[in-house]
């Protein structure tokens, strides 16, 4: 299972579980509508796992409830990077939002005998999110080993985070590199008709294609 956003990274991450082969069963793209202002996304996640023939499965939280983020709160704008330079964890990051997702994860996982939860966190090109990071995702697959019954049957689920050390050029570099439908992407954290170009996962996405030296496919024409 490969948790899909519809943005660049977990589409990349579900490229490269694509490509390492299937055992017979089809990828399981898990997407979450968590009242994001951004709810493009859903869309271009259902659109990129069909691309790769997965099964969609959508799970809603509505975490808008509690607000606490400028990506749920839509009384919290949108903060352009340098507002917020030097300012530790930005407005966009959402309280506990992977460790839910996880969470979940796990529990499908489970639920479904899949062996492998694939996540497309990075910790060198991203905005600051303290649950992007290696110690994280270590922490957590621990947690579950204990919890789960796999996990104290001696067969954890697996959790795989292959782009955890790489730029955002590298990523891009993978995903041409695999084919991946990175014209199908959404990465804008506005979700307004067409991507802002000015919010912080707008101008690491520019930087990523620029630094890999191509044309970011989701922009031609514009």
């Amino acid at each position: 299972m490969v948790l899909v956003s519809g943005g660049l990274d977990s589409t990349v991450c579900l490229a490269v579980a694509a490509a390492e082969g299937q055992t017979g069963r089809p990828l399981v793209a898990l997407t979450f509508d968590y009242g994001q202002r951004h709810a493009v996304e859903l869309v271009r996640a259902a659109a990129v796992a069909s691309h790769y023939g997965a099964e969609p499965l959508v799970v809603r939280l509505e975490t808008s409830a509690w607000g606490g983020s400028a990506l749920t709160d839509p009384r919290v704008a949108v903060p352009e990077p340098a507002a917020e330079a030097g300012a530790g964890i930005p407005a966009t990051y959402v309280p506990a939002r992977n460790l839910i997702f996880l969470a979940v994860a796990m529990g499908v996982a489970e639920a479904r005998d899949l062996d492998v939860v694939s996540l497309g966190v990075n910790a060198l090109d991203y905005s600051g999110y303290p649950d992007c990071r290696p110690e994280f995702v270590a922490s957590f697959a621990g947690t579950a080993r204990l919890a789960l019954k796999r996990g104290v049957e001696g067969r954890p689920v697996e959790i795989r985070t292959p782009l955890i050390d790489k730029t955002k050029a590298e990523i891009v570099g993978l995903g041409m590199s695999l084919g991946a439908p990175l014209e199908l992407t959404w990465s804008c954290y506005r979700g307004e008709g067409k991507p802002c170009g000015r919010c912080d996962s707008c101008e690491l996405r520019a930087r990523g294609f620029a630094h890999a030296g191509v044309e970011d496919p989701a922009l031609a024409g514009d």
